[in-house]
């Protein structure tokens, strides 16, 4: 039987601005089961943005239950929220967020830091999961130096530092192009293979095929939630090309 990772029940949304009322998820109820590729769509103003930051504690839900490994995520604490971000998942962003004045090299080192990893070790760990992405000679590159691609492939690396269950990663291919974001889905594919689960925010129906489960938001409900038969055997078998 298949575990369970990501409980959610009945979670709702609403921001307040002034005496404004804006309420964006109405009551969404999900299971995401381990080593699942699940894409999340939507039109704009859908509710994926917001749902993806409840998803990744970033940010805290109005009513509802989100169970994270068994465990309550409205009991933990802002200490332990932020733990959970650094150790238990690691998020790839369309921007990239890499910090311009660091190398590659020490933007996917930055996360161990906060982990207490000693320098050697997370300066080998960084330089062995850019190598394993094909960034083995770009080491000492600032962003600045990196294409857009190279670009997403250091925001990977760095997401998986701290060797997270689950990554989580809001339209990583935004701004790609093609080829790029090719070679970023296959990525995200090999670590699904390796049995990773990861959850990704899309607008494009072609990315979100890359997924074992594809989800549809619409105005702040699950529209749609299926299997992709195509990828949901796809373990051990053979990546997009």
């Amino acid at each position: 039987m298949k575990k369970e990772v990501i409980v959610i029940k009945d979670i709702k949304k609403t921001y307040v601005n002034g005496k404004l009322q804006v309420p964006v998820l109405h009551g969404i109820n999900l299971t995401i089961y381990e080593g699942e590729f699940t894409s999340i769509m939507g039109p704009s103003g859908s509710g994926k943005s917001t749902f993806m930051n409840i998803l990744g504690c970033l940010d805290r839900p109005t009513s509802g239950s989100y169970r994270l490994d068994g465990e309550e995520v409205a009991d933990l604490s802002d200490d332990e929220l932020a733990y959970v971000r650094n150790k238990r998942i690691g998020f790839v962003f369309q921007s990239f967020n890499l910090l311009p004045k660091l190398t590659a090299q020490e933007n996917v080192a930055l996360p161990m830091i906060y982990a207490g990893v000693s320098k050697t070790e997370r300066n080998a760990r960084a330089a062995e999961l850019l190598t394993s992405l094909g960034l083995g000679e770009r080491l000492d590159h600032l962003p600045s130096e990196l294409s857009g691609g190279q670009r997403q492939r250091v925001s990977i690396a760095r997401a998986l530092a701290n060797n997270p269950s689950i990554i989580m990663a809001d339209e990583p291919t935004g701004n790609l192009d093609s080829k790029s974001s090719i070679d970023v889905m296959n990525i995200f594919t090999r670590l699904y293979e390796e049995g990773r689960t990861i959850i990704l925010v899309t607008h494009e129906p072609d990315i979100a095929t890359y997924a074992s489960r594809n989800v549809v938001l619409r105005d702040g409900l699950i529209e749609e939630d299926k299997p992709n038969p195509h990828m949901a055997g796809l373990k051990g078998g053979t990546a997009h090309v």
